[in-house]
Protein backbone atom coordinates (compact mmCIF):
# COMPACT_ATOMS: atom_id res chain seq x y z
CA UNK A 1 0.00 0.00 0.00
CA UNK A 2 1.27 3.31 -1.15
CA UNK A 3 0.30 6.63 0.91
CA UNK A 4 -0.94 9.21 -1.70
CA UNK A 5 -1.47 12.46 -1.91
CA UNK A 6 -3.55 14.27 -4.45
CA UNK A 7 -3.71 18.06 -4.93
CA UNK A 8 -6.53 18.89 -6.68
CA UNK A 9 -10.04 17.41 -6.34
CA UNK A 10 -11.64 18.50 -9.29
CA UNK A 11 -12.97 16.38 -11.69
CA UNK A 12 -9.22 14.75 -13.06
CA UNK A 13 -8.44 14.85 -9.71
CA UNK A 14 -11.05 13.23 -8.02
CA UNK A 15 -10.34 10.46 -11.03
CA UNK A 16 -7.02 9.48 -9.91
CA UNK A 17 -7.46 9.88 -6.27
CA UNK A 18 -11.02 7.81 -6.44
CA UNK A 19 -8.89 4.98 -8.79
CA UNK A 20 -6.24 5.01 -6.02
CA UNK A 21 -8.94 4.23 -3.28
CA UNK A 22 -10.60 1.28 -5.11
CA UNK A 23 -6.59 -0.14 -6.06
CA UNK A 24 -6.28 -0.35 -1.98
CA UNK A 25 -4.19 2.68 -1.63
CA UNK A 26 -4.21 5.09 1.31
CA UNK A 27 -5.14 8.62 0.08
CA UNK A 28 -5.13 11.99 1.35
CA UNK A 29 -6.44 15.37 -0.47
CA UNK A 30 -6.96 19.12 -0.91
CA UNK A 31 -8.69 21.46 -2.60
CA UNK A 32 -9.87 24.60 -1.34
CA UNK A 33 -12.61 24.73 -3.47
CA UNK A 34 -13.88 21.42 -4.84
CA UNK A 35 -17.37 21.12 -2.54
CA UNK A 36 -17.29 17.24 -2.26
CA UNK A 37 -14.42 14.55 -1.26
CA UNK A 38 -14.47 11.16 -3.10
CA UNK A 39 -15.28 8.35 -0.95
CA UNK A 40 -12.70 7.18 0.65
CA UNK A 41 -10.12 10.34 0.84
CA UNK A 42 -8.76 12.23 3.81
CA UNK A 43 -9.12 15.41 3.13
CA UNK A 44 -7.03 17.69 4.92
CA UNK A 45 -6.92 21.26 5.75
CA UNK A 46 -4.25 22.36 3.70
CA UNK A 47 -1.47 21.47 0.61
CA UNK A 48 1.25 20.93 3.22
CA UNK A 49 -0.85 18.84 5.75
CA UNK A 50 -1.89 16.64 3.16
CA UNK A 51 1.42 15.78 1.64
CA UNK A 52 3.29 14.96 5.48
CA UNK A 53 4.36 11.48 5.38
CA UNK A 54 3.17 10.90 1.48
CA UNK A 55 5.06 8.50 -0.76
CA UNK A 56 3.68 10.00 -4.05
CA UNK A 57 2.08 13.01 -4.40
CA UNK A 58 0.40 13.95 -7.94
CA UNK A 59 -0.67 17.56 -8.40
CA UNK A 60 -3.89 18.27 -10.56
CA UNK A 61 -4.83 21.82 -9.87
CA UNK A 62 -4.86 24.36 -12.91
CA UNK A 63 -1.24 25.46 -14.00
CA UNK A 64 -1.37 28.47 -12.47
CA UNK A 65 -1.76 27.23 -9.44
CA UNK A 66 1.17 24.58 -9.86
CA UNK A 67 4.49 27.05 -8.33
CA UNK A 68 2.99 27.96 -5.33
CA UNK A 69 1.50 24.56 -4.76
CA UNK A 70 5.09 23.07 -5.29
CA UNK A 71 7.00 25.95 -3.34
CA UNK A 72 4.39 24.74 -0.29
CA UNK A 73 4.73 20.91 -0.48
CA UNK A 74 8.09 20.00 -2.13
CA UNK A 75 10.54 20.79 0.72
CA UNK A 76 8.63 18.74 3.24
CA UNK A 77 8.64 15.34 1.10
CA UNK A 78 11.12 12.78 2.40
CA UNK A 79 13.70 11.17 0.60
CA UNK A 80 12.49 8.64 -1.50
CA UNK A 81 9.35 9.98 -2.05
CA UNK A 82 7.95 11.12 -5.46
CA UNK A 83 5.98 14.29 -6.46
CA UNK A 84 4.38 14.55 -9.99
CA UNK A 85 2.67 17.37 -11.49
CA UNK A 86 0.16 16.72 -13.82
CA UNK A 87 -0.78 20.09 -14.60
CA UNK A 88 -0.24 21.87 -18.19
CA UNK A 89 2.83 23.49 -17.05
CA UNK A 90 5.00 24.85 -19.91
CA UNK A 91 8.34 22.69 -20.02
CA UNK A 92 10.44 25.77 -18.91
CA UNK A 93 7.76 25.90 -15.66
CA UNK A 94 8.04 22.45 -15.04
CA UNK A 95 11.93 22.67 -15.31
CA UNK A 96 12.25 25.48 -12.88
CA UNK A 97 9.63 23.31 -9.94
CA UNK A 98 12.40 20.19 -10.04
CA UNK A 99 14.95 22.88 -8.83
CA UNK A 100 13.09 23.77 -5.82
CA UNK A 101 15.40 21.95 -2.28
CA UNK A 102 13.50 18.86 -2.01
CA UNK A 103 14.65 15.10 -1.18
CA UNK A 104 11.89 13.81 -3.11
CA UNK A 105 12.03 12.84 -6.82
CA UNK A 106 10.00 15.15 -9.06
CA UNK A 107 8.14 14.06 -12.04
CA UNK A 108 6.72 15.52 -14.64
CA UNK A 109 3.84 14.01 -16.53
CA UNK A 110 2.10 14.57 -19.07
CA UNK A 111 -1.73 13.61 -19.54
CA UNK A 112 -2.63 12.49 -23.52
CA UNK A 113 -6.32 12.41 -23.69
CA UNK A 114 -9.97 12.98 -21.79
CA UNK A 115 -9.98 12.49 -18.34
CA UNK A 116 -13.38 12.36 -18.34
CA UNK A 117 -14.08 9.79 -20.60
CA UNK A 118 -11.10 7.49 -20.32
CA UNK A 119 -10.70 7.97 -16.31
CA UNK A 120 -7.73 6.80 -14.76
CA UNK A 121 -6.43 4.62 -17.72
CA UNK A 122 -5.77 7.60 -19.61
CA UNK A 123 -2.64 7.16 -21.43
CA UNK A 124 0.71 9.05 -19.64
CA UNK A 125 4.06 10.45 -20.35
CA UNK A 126 6.63 10.89 -18.04
CA UNK A 127 9.86 12.51 -17.37
CA UNK A 128 12.29 13.17 -14.55
CA UNK A 129 13.83 11.45 -11.67
CA UNK A 130 10.58 10.23 -10.31
CA UNK A 131 9.22 8.22 -13.66
CA UNK A 132 9.71 4.96 -12.60
CA UNK A 133 7.56 5.97 -9.11
CA UNK A 134 4.94 7.38 -11.28
CA UNK A 135 4.73 4.07 -13.84
CA UNK A 136 4.38 1.86 -10.66
CA UNK A 137 1.98 3.95 -8.83
CA UNK A 138 -0.66 4.49 -12.13
CA UNK A 139 0.53 2.20 -14.51
CA UNK A 140 -1.30 -1.16 -12.60
CA UNK A 141 -4.39 1.48 -12.81
CA UNK A 142 -4.80 0.47 -16.62
CA UNK A 143 -2.86 3.46 -18.23
CA UNK A 144 -0.46 3.43 -20.59
CA UNK A 145 2.51 5.05 -18.62
CA UNK A 146 5.25 5.80 -21.79
CA UNK A 147 9.03 7.36 -20.14
CA UNK A 148 10.13 10.42 -22.12
CA UNK A 149 13.47 10.29 -22.18
CA UNK A 150 15.03 13.61 -20.60
CA UNK A 151 15.03 15.81 -17.56
CA UNK A 152 11.10 17.14 -16.46
CA UNK A 153 9.96 19.28 -18.95
CA UNK A 154 10.27 16.78 -21.40
CA UNK A 155 6.56 15.10 -21.18
CA UNK A 156 5.19 18.17 -21.28
CA UNK A 157 6.94 19.07 -24.34
CA UNK A 158 5.46 16.27 -26.20
CA UNK A 159 1.96 17.11 -25.04
CA UNK A 160 2.21 20.84 -25.87
CA UNK A 161 3.40 19.69 -29.44
CA UNK A 162 0.30 17.38 -29.27
CA UNK A 163 -1.60 20.29 -28.68
CA UNK A 164 -1.11 21.68 -31.64
CA UNK A 165 -2.71 18.80 -33.66
CA UNK A 166 -5.37 17.60 -30.94
CA UNK A 167 -6.85 21.14 -29.89
CA UNK A 168 -5.68 22.71 -33.35
CA UNK A 169 -7.66 19.69 -35.35
CA UNK A 170 -10.53 20.27 -32.84
CA UNK A 171 -11.03 23.74 -33.63
CA UNK A 172 -10.94 23.06 -37.24
CA UNK A 173 -13.64 20.64 -37.13
CA UNK A 174 -15.58 23.00 -34.76
CA UNK A 175 -15.65 25.59 -37.29
CA UNK A 176 -16.20 23.18 -40.24
CA UNK A 177 -19.69 21.75 -38.85
CA UNK A 178 -20.75 25.03 -37.41
CA UNK A 179 -20.13 26.35 -40.92
CA UNK A 180 -21.86 23.09 -42.48
CA UNK A 181 -25.12 23.56 -40.30
CA UNK A 182 -25.25 27.08 -41.43
CA UNK A 183 -25.37 25.77 -45.02
CA UNK A 184 -28.02 23.16 -44.30
CA UNK A 185 -25.02 20.61 -45.06
CA UNK A 186 -23.72 19.06 -41.68
CA UNK A 187 -24.11 15.33 -42.79
CA UNK A 188 -22.17 15.92 -45.38
CA UNK A 189 -19.22 17.86 -43.96
CA UNK A 190 -19.37 15.56 -41.52
CA UNK A 191 -18.84 12.22 -43.67
CA UNK A 192 -16.10 14.44 -45.48
CA UNK A 193 -13.87 14.99 -42.13
CA UNK A 194 -14.47 10.75 -41.69
CA UNK A 195 -13.01 10.35 -44.48
CA UNK A 196 -9.98 12.52 -44.11
CA UNK A 197 -9.21 11.34 -40.68
CA UNK A 198 -9.41 7.55 -41.55
CA UNK A 199 -6.95 5.24 -43.51
CA UNK A 200 -3.21 5.23 -43.79
CA UNK A 201 -2.41 7.81 -41.03
CA UNK A 202 1.08 8.08 -42.46
CA UNK A 203 0.59 8.93 -46.54
CA UNK A 204 -1.73 11.56 -45.28
CA UNK A 205 0.60 13.55 -43.05
CA UNK A 206 3.09 13.14 -46.09
CA UNK A 207 0.47 14.49 -48.90
CA UNK A 208 -0.29 17.25 -46.33
CA UNK A 209 3.77 18.03 -46.04
CA UNK A 210 4.17 17.91 -49.75
CA UNK A 211 0.85 19.09 -50.80
CA UNK A 212 0.79 22.35 -49.05
CA UNK A 213 4.42 23.39 -49.83
CA UNK A 214 3.70 22.53 -53.48
CA UNK A 215 0.31 24.88 -53.66
CA UNK A 216 0.25 27.32 -50.88
CA UNK A 217 -0.19 30.06 -52.81
CA UNK A 218 -3.51 28.54 -54.48
CA UNK A 219 -4.58 27.54 -51.58
CA UNK A 220 -3.94 30.67 -49.40
CA UNK A 221 -6.42 32.90 -51.41
CA UNK A 222 -8.64 29.49 -51.89
CA UNK A 223 -8.66 30.02 -48.00
CA UNK A 224 -9.59 33.63 -47.68
CA UNK A 225 -12.08 33.21 -50.08
CA UNK A 226 -13.88 30.49 -47.67
CA UNK A 227 -13.60 32.66 -44.59
CA UNK A 228 -15.23 35.53 -46.03
CA UNK A 229 -18.03 32.64 -47.33
CA UNK A 230 -18.04 31.79 -43.89
CA UNK A 231 -18.54 34.87 -42.09
CA UNK A 232 -20.40 37.04 -44.72
CA UNK A 233 -22.77 34.54 -46.27
CA UNK A 234 -23.00 31.94 -43.36
CA UNK A 235 -22.42 34.50 -40.50
CA UNK A 236 -20.43 32.19 -38.50
CA UNK A 237 -16.96 32.46 -36.94
CA UNK A 238 -13.77 31.39 -39.25
CA UNK A 239 -10.86 32.42 -37.19
CA UNK A 240 -8.86 28.76 -37.94
CA UNK A 241 -9.98 29.52 -41.58
CA UNK A 242 -8.78 32.98 -41.70
CA UNK A 243 -5.81 31.43 -39.72
CA UNK A 244 -5.30 29.29 -42.65
CA UNK A 245 -5.12 31.47 -44.92
CA UNK A 246 -2.21 33.41 -43.37
CA UNK A 247 -0.34 30.25 -42.87
CA UNK A 248 -0.49 29.50 -46.60
CA UNK A 249 0.57 32.70 -47.48
CA UNK A 250 3.18 33.00 -45.40
CA UNK A 251 4.06 29.46 -46.60
CA UNK A 252 3.92 30.61 -50.12
CA UNK A 253 6.33 33.61 -49.52
CA UNK A 254 9.12 31.36 -48.07
CA UNK A 255 8.67 29.25 -50.76
CA UNK A 256 9.37 32.08 -53.24
CA UNK A 257 12.45 33.47 -51.68
CA UNK A 258 15.59 33.24 -54.17
CA UNK A 259 18.45 31.50 -52.30
CA UNK A 260 21.39 32.50 -51.84
CA UNK A 261 24.17 32.09 -54.12
CA UNK A 262 27.49 29.96 -51.98
CA UNK A 263 30.97 31.10 -52.81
Amino acid sequence: MTVCTVIGLGEAGATYASALVAAGHQVKGFDPVAPTTPAGVVRASTAAEACLGADVVLVLTGAAAAPAVAAECLPLLAKGSCYADLTSSSPHVMQELSRIPSEADFADVAILGPVPTQGARTPLMVSGPGSEAVAALLAPLGADVEIADGEPGAAMAHKLLRSVLMKGLASVVVEAVTAGRAAGLEEWIREQIARQLAGDGQAVIDRFLVGTAKHAQRRSKEMQDTADFLADDLKVPAEMTTAAAAALSRIASEAAEPVAAVG
